[in-house]
């Protein structure tokens, strides 16, 4: 005969430390923004230019967006592409001799808190910003030396950001970057802030399809483009980036499949 001993009820109970923990954790992933990073294997390929088409589209669609910093380079079509999307205007930093415009943190802050839930509560889209160039370093004095780290304290105030960066920057390919194109690249992203974005759009045009679009003044200045196409943008290098963009990218999407079959299981 078997003998059968009765349950506790206590046995049953969730642990209230655990559940505790749970509700904190979705609550915390429920007011933090989203990242978005249009990535591609070097300057050039497009990727502000896609933010910002991208950023019409959402735009039209009734999101509240504001352009915080891009960097256009001189590029005509980029340029053309900030007609009509709202500017954050940019904070003037003392530097030596001389006065440096940077991203204004505190506006963009005060952006997503006016625009926090919009008309349709808080169901509705998060605020968005748009900065430029993830890697870029920020003035001495401000709050945060990297931009990567302007970024993440938007996303922890539950404000969604879009971004670009090129491969050369990942912190984990900076060494590799370097035996490539014999040029030591200073500004770099932690890969973790690559890894955990949202969303990552790679923006790819060919080696060659670069080449032409730098020859033809797309890219820099006609003086400048004439150096870069004898160093860095060499069709060896531009090749070596480019699988090296998308590998990377495939490695992220891996290990997303991976997570995703972990949850599930």
């Amino acid at each position: 005969m078997t003998s059968t001993h009765p349950v506790d009820a206590d046995d049953l109970r969730p642990d209230p430390d655990a559940l505790l923990a749970r509700v904190q954790q979705q609550e915390a992933q429920a007011r933090r923004g989203r990242l978005k990073i249009f990535f591609g294997a070097s300057a050039g390929v497009g990727k502000t230019y896609a933010m910002l088409s991208a950023a019409h589209a959402a735009r039209a669609q009734g999101s509240s967006l504001v352009v915080g910093l891009v960097e256009t380079h001189g590029r005509a079509e980029t340029e053309a592409l900030l007609a009509g999307l709202p500017l954050l205007a940019l904070k003037e930093v003392p530097y030596r001799d001389r006065v440096l415009k940077e991203f204004d943190l505190d506006a963009a802050l005060a952006f997503g808190a006016a625009h926090a839930g919009g008309a349709g509560g808080a169901e509705a889209e998060a605020p968005l910003v748009m900065l430029d160039e993830l890697a870029h370093s920020n003035a001495p004095g401000s709050r945060h030396p990297k931009r990567w780290q302007d970024v993440e304290e938007l996303l922890a105030a539950g404000i969604d950001v879009w971004s670009t960066m090129n491969v050369q920057h990942l912190e984990s390919l900076n060494d590799v970057v370097g035996g490539i194109v014999g040029i030591t690249v200073r500004e770099t992203v932690p890969d973790q802030v690559f890894d955990d974005a949202d969303e990552v759009i790679v923006v790819d045009i060919s080696p060659d399809e670069l080449l032409r679009r730098l020859k033809d003044g797309k890219v820099y200045m006609l003086e400048q483009a004439e150096r870069a196409s004898r160093n860095f943008f060499r069709q060896g290098n531009l090749l070596a980036l480019r699988e090296l963009a998308l590998r990377r990218t495939a490695d992220r999407v891996d290990e997303d499949m991976r997570d995703y079959r972990r949850e599930r299981s």
